[in-house]
């Protein structure tokens, strides 16, 4: 994979940035780290060292005891100067957090520290994620320092909207999200012609949220999905080079950019989008709560309660969309349903969902939990598969997702390994 030089200055999100270092080493990459000295404050050498595998930098003059060479890589038989052959190897340099003072230095083309002297000999692709106080990002200094920056072809990305270090502050300032950070680092890799996706070439339909059924021109019969399962899994197919498509069932969440979106309310809709979109797909991952029944005769208008004691509602099954895909799969194609479940033998129950339904695999979670699942940001699952399964213990759903991605294209290798070949072919 790619190898990541990554400058932390001295902010308090710097604690963000061993999160990035995690996911990164997680991801396949090869991470070394640049600290200034200011940042040590706030985390050790130690920490980085210990996740990397590999000696963290600070001082232009102290010697580098891997020779510039990343994790994985021979070191050099002499002693380089450190930071021209870190960025020498590096194919991406990202600093993060880069705290004003930092911009500053690198929109005026200062080299005082090992971090802002390797931006100035870099020639690999630069990503600056700032993180500061609301005032300091807002200041006008600070603004154009960015432009230049980005004008020099640097990549910003941009901070995240929320509280901020100091108690009861609140405002635009924060480092983004280490899952999204990283991904704009990817991306900036694909932009500088770096090596193929594992996913490159294929098509992902991902289904995402809740669907509604109305009752009358105000209410509906809905569920608590919120979407972000759905959404971590299109991003993280994306973040592998496919080109993917989310019906979303009424999701609030961020759009990102790259995946394109097909926005659906009932059952019925979610149904007709997916039968539109399933031909094309190579992937399908039908992550979103559709609903098993509707209200047969929804009313046009309000119902009032005109003193009634109560209210009568008539419901019909909905066609189960996932089933009735399966069911004119074309060779080639892999499905992946996901069940929620409350208590219970869920796997045992996920392995007939998978037999009943003829998928590839079957992502069960048990929703009896209430701090994971629905609206949470973390989840716990198991993965079933024909094979077995694959046990994902309590991690962000962003994790779920590159687990669930990574077990998608084991079955599309081992489907590879055993299709017939065709006559003739080599």
């Amino acid at each position: 994979m790619a190898r990541i030089l990554l400058g932390v200055s001295g902010g308090i999100a710097a604690y963000k940035a061993v999160e990035l270092v995690r996911l990164a080493t997680k991801a396949g990459h090869a991470v070394r780290v640049i600290q200034t000295p200011a940042a040590q404050r706030f985390v050790g050498a130690a920490t980085f060292e210990g996740i990397t595998g590999a000696p963290v930098l600070v001082d232009e003059f102290e010697l580098d005891p891997a020779r510039g060479a990343f994790p994985g890589d021979p070191a050099p038989e002499h002693a380089p100067i450190s930071h021209l052959e870190l960025v020498r190897r590096c194919d991406v340099y990202t600093i993060a957090p880069a705290t004003a003072n930092t911009i500053a230095k690198l929109a005026n083309g200062l080299a005082d520290n090992l971090l802002t002297s390797a931006a100035l000999a870099c020639p690999a692709p630069l990503v600056i994620a700032p993180a500061m106080n609301n005032l300091m990002f807002e200041h006008p200094a600070t603004r154009e320092n960015l432009r230049v920056l980005e004008a020099r072809g640097a990549r910003i990305v941009a901070p995240d909207t929320g509280s901020l270090a100091s108690k009861g502050e609140h405002g635009i300032g924060r480092l983004a999200e280490p899952a999204a950070l990283l991904a704009d680092i990817e991306s900036a890799l694909g932009a500088a012609g770096y090596m193929p996706h594992s996913l490159d070439g294929l098509r992902v339909l991902v289904t995402a949220g809740g669907t509604r059924e109305p009752i009358d021109s105000v209410r509906y019969v809905g569920n608590r999905s919120s979407g972000r399962m759905g959404f971590a899994l299109a991003d993280e197919a994306a973040r592998r080079g496919a080109e993917v498509t989310v019906i979303a069932a009424n999701v609030s969440l961020p759009r990102s950019p790259g995946v394109r979106y097909v926005e659906v309310v009932t059952a019925a809709e979610l149904e007709q989008a997916a039968r539109a979109e399933f031909d094309s797909a190579d992937v399908l991952l039908m992550a979103a709560a559709v609903a098993d029944f509707r209200p047969t005769a929804p009313e046009e208008s309000k119902i009032k309660k005109d003193g009634r004691d109560r209210l009568e509602i008539e419901m019909e099954p909905t066609v189960d969309v996932l089933a009735s895909l399966a069911g004119g799969r074309r060779p080639g194609q892999t499905l992946v349903g996901f069940a929620a479940e409350h208590s219970g033998d869920y796997l045992q129950l996920a392995r007939e969902k998978l037999d009943r339904k003829g998928l590839d695999a079957v992502v069960v979670n048990d929703i009896s939990c209430p701090e994971i699942g629905f609206d949470s940001d973390e989840n716990e699952v198991a993965i079933v598969t024909g094979a077995g399964s694959t046990e994902v213990p309590r991690v962000s759903k962003a994790e779920v997702a590159r687990a669930v991605i990574d077990v998608v294209e084991r079955l599309r290798a081992e489907t590879e390994k055993t299709a017939p070949r065709e006559v003739g072919s080599s």
